[in-house]
């Protein structure tokens, strides 16, 4: 009797499933996969092979490495120090890192945008100070800045999270053995962080490489990422077909991703929470 009550209750939850998760996700493998007629072809996938839709996959994998990087070079020794010292205080520096989260993702990107065009904030008080004006916006640079700003936070809190279960023990038991702080590091703590990293890597890479609205934003539109070309597809051109097709593409990233999480972190210990 109790299973069958278990089995009602998860109702909700496959329902939820169908509308968000399987319905869109068949709307994009039919149409990633029919041409206009509705007859079957690899077109729109392999439409990713032409010069612009391969510039643009490109573009979108170097910056998505590069902000990936920043993130986690950024984010490990800020992870370390939180994990190693007073939980109640680093609760609220960890609060600070979460709270941009809460505010609307559009709107913490145009704050970039009003402080690095032109005339903006920073160019003025540069100028106040009769120093000369940074030339960022509509630039690889300050989309890399955007992604780092925005995605920065999920690079953070699995390395935080899968940092902190690390048993000092284990750390001082390396000391008492004659280990100094670097070889400890490199073969203890950063082989245990594993789980974080690939997580915090997963969690940074897969946003950055699939937006649009950092790049459209920050870029000026003169520079044209994969997630652009797709939004451009479905809301210009309305070519579901072809959107649907170059979407297929990036899932293929979306999958290797999941399949190393897997694979590197199977307790789920780089988890966020």
């Amino acid at each position: 009797m109790t299973s069958e009550k278990n089995k009602w209750l998860s109702a909700p939850y496959l329902v939820w499933s169908a509308i968000f998760i399987i319905i869109p996700l068949g709307m994009i493998f039919y149409y990633g996969l029919t041409d206009k007629t509705g007859a079957f072809t690899l077109d729109n996938i392999i439409a990713i092979t032409t010069a612009g839709h391969a510039k643009a996959l490109r573009l979108s994998l170097l910056l998505s490495l590069i902000s990936t990087l920043v993130c986690f070079l950024l984010a490990y020794p800020l992870a370390l120090i939180l994990a190693q010292g007073n939980a109640k205080r680093h609760n609220f520096i960890i609060l600070i890192f979460i709270l941009p989260m809460w505010m609307n993702f559009l709107l913490r990107t145009l704050a970039w945008q009003t402080l690095l065009e032109k005339n903006g904030v920073i160019n003025q008080a540069l100028a106040f100070f009769h120093l000369p004006a940074l030339k960022i916006i509509n630039t690889p640079a300050a989309i890399i800045l955007g992604m780092v700003y925005n995605f920065l936070p999920f690079m953070v809190l699995p390395l935080y999270n899968a940092l902190s279960k690390i048993d000092q023990n284990v750390i001082n038991a390396a000391h008492d053995l004659g280990a100094g702080n670097v070889y400890t590091f490199i073969r203890i703590i950063l082989p245990l962080s594993v789980p974080g990293i690939i997580s915090g890597i997963t969690m940074v890479f897969i946003p950055a490489l699939t937006t649009f609205v950092i790049s459209s934003l920050l870029g000026g539109g003169k520079l044209l990422l994969i997630g652009d070309v797709i939004d451009q597809e479905f809301t210009r051109t309305s070519n579901w077909h072809l959107g649907s097709g170059l979407s297929m593409v990036l899932m293929i990233f979306i999958l290797v991703n999941m399949v190393l999480s897997a694979i590197f972190d199977k307790e789920g210990e780089g988890n966020m929470l």
